[in-house]
């Protein structure tokens, strides 16, 4: 399983499947996150579910490009 984020051209940043309610989360769940940083563009942070099986993690994953997210301090 590939830790790359995928870029947002890739056939697979276009393939959402939408979660109904039945599938959120538990807040117990834990998360990875992953930044890749890159020359020609703004760094990435990816963040998915851990211990998802590579199916699952082409289809359960965020991803946002620096500058495009805040840290939660600054939202309160």
């Amino acid at each position: 399983m590939s830790t790359s984020p995928v870029r947002p051209n890739d056939s697979a940043a276009t393939n959402f499947d939408l979660l109904g309610p039945e599938t959120v989360p538990a807040d117990d769940v834990e998360y990875t996150a992953i930044i890749a940083p890159y020359d020609d563009a703004p760094d990435e942070c990816t963040i998915f579910p851990a211990g998802l099986s590579e199916n699952e993690l082409l289809t359960t994953w965020l991803s946002a490009q620096e500058g495009s997210y805040v840290s939660l301090a600054e939202m309160a």
